[in-house]
């Protein structure tokens, strides 16, 4: 029996929600503070939630919320800028089917999940201190006010405040070279891609997309560029300006990119900004303090897993405070995660290495690709990323 009554939770974005739930499920009354006055609707292009996501927010009985507002994916399909198809990535029997979900929705469907569940999330608090009394742990908030419970788990993000307060020392993001667009269309004029979504290594930038059976759908780009570029300033740059460079890097493709960015309006062009990520966090835990999400494994966009570690993570991290005092239930939870996290990190940042390529390592990625892709598109190269599953009903030891 869990040690912990209360708990605060930094951060009301994806990873914040699923981590009060979890802790719910545990027996602790948790709390979100979220930094922003107002929801975040709206904010965020499109991602992936894997099977192993799935699987995680199955054990909250929160995964029928994201299929609510899902589209399946039953498979990825790689071509090259020539259309070639290089391989098919099909989903793996008896996991959930992959589902592809708009950033904006999965935030407002697992906000209001939160909520119906009696999880009171508090806006405009954002956090500037900590004070850790070794009984309890009170965060203080930039608008003058504070909280105090047992435990306090950092939720908030690749820029995470928390993560800077436990280690001010604490690695800063890194730029992996590429930034990333996307929209959302209700008339795409392609063909409908059976539920399959395609990923092309584009000559000049990468390009996914996928079209549904009314003839809607979306795209993204990860668009190389060299220079680091702060979100900030690639949202100076006018709509109109960002739709001329993309169809520009995809004019010699062979593929429907070119397409569906002539059917883009800039009012409907989403920014997302730099794709980045941390190799490594050192410090995951510090007193009555856990960091969870890109706090503390923060992977590129093109892990396709970013939202699910942080759904793992969160289950995760509730059992072992269900079982063990928070001392012994941080390291256990550290122990069960840091490895995964951190593998799934490094395989998207060769990835980004692929879709940043220059000219000449274009080249040779584009000669070797096919037979990179034979080897990859076989469904037990993949089960470690996706058929993972947290036993909740099993008790964690101090080993973890």
């Amino acid at each position: 029996m869990t040690h912990i009554r209360t708990a605060l939770v930094v951060g009301g974005g994806i990873a914040g929600p699923v981590a009060a739930m979890a802790l719910r499920k545990a027996g602790v009354d948790a709390t979100v503070y979220e930094a922003y006055r107002a929801t975040a609707d709206g904010v965020g292009g499109g991602l992936s939630i894997a099977p192993n996501g799935l699987n995680a927010l199955g054990v909250l009985t929160a995964d029928d919320a994201v299929r609510r507002i899902g589209t399946p994916m039953t498979a990825m399909v790689v071509q090259s800028w020539t259309g070639k198809r290089l391989a098919e990535f099909g989903g793996l029997p008896g996991l959930p089917t992959m589902q592809f979900v708009w950033r904006s929705e999965l935030y407002r469907a697992l906000y209001d999940e939160a909520a119906r569940r009696g999880i009171r999330t508090e806006h405009g608090k954002r956090l500037v201190h900590l004070t850790d009394t070794g009984d309890e742990v009170t965060a203080h908030f930039a608008d003058g006010t504070q909280a105090t419970a047992d435990i306090l788990v950092g939720a908030d993000g690749i820029r995470s405040t928390t993560r800077t307060l436990i280690d001010p020392a604490a690695p800063r993001p890194r730029y992996t070279g590429l930034i990333s667009f996307g929209a959302r269309l209700t008339d795409t004029g392609a063909a409908p891609t059976g539920g399959k979504m395609h990923m092309v290594f584009g000559k000049r930038a990468f390009f996914g997309y996928q079209v549904l059976d009314d003839g809607s759908g979306g795209w993204f780009v990860n668009l190389p560029h060299r220079a680091p570029i702060t979100l900030a300033e690639t949202r100076q740059v006018p709509a109109e300006e960002w739709l001329r460079v993309l169809r520009e890097a995809f004019a010699d493709d062979r593929t429907p990119a070119l397409q569906l960015l002539r059917r883009t309006e800039p009012a409907d062009l989403l920014v997302v900004g730099p794709m980045e990520d941390i190799p490594t966090v050192p410090t995951w835990h510090r007193g009555r303090t856990v960091l969870i999400g890109d706090a503390a494994h923060a992977t590129s966009p093109s892990s396709g897993q970013g939202a699910s570690l942080a759904a793992e993570s969160a289950v995760e991290l509730a059992r072992c405070l269900r079982d063990l005092p928070h001392e012994q239930a941080f390291a256990a939870f550290e122990r069960l995660r840091r490895a995964r996290a951190e593998k799934i990190i490094a395989a998207a940042a060769r990835t980004n290495s692929d879709k940043a390529a220059g000219p000449i390592a274009r080249v040779l990625r584009d000669l070797l690709m096919p037979t990179t892709m034979r080897l990859l598109a076989k469904p037990e190269k993949m089960a470690w990323q996706y058929d993972h599953r947290i036993p909740w009903d099993a008790p964690v030891t101090r080993t973890g």
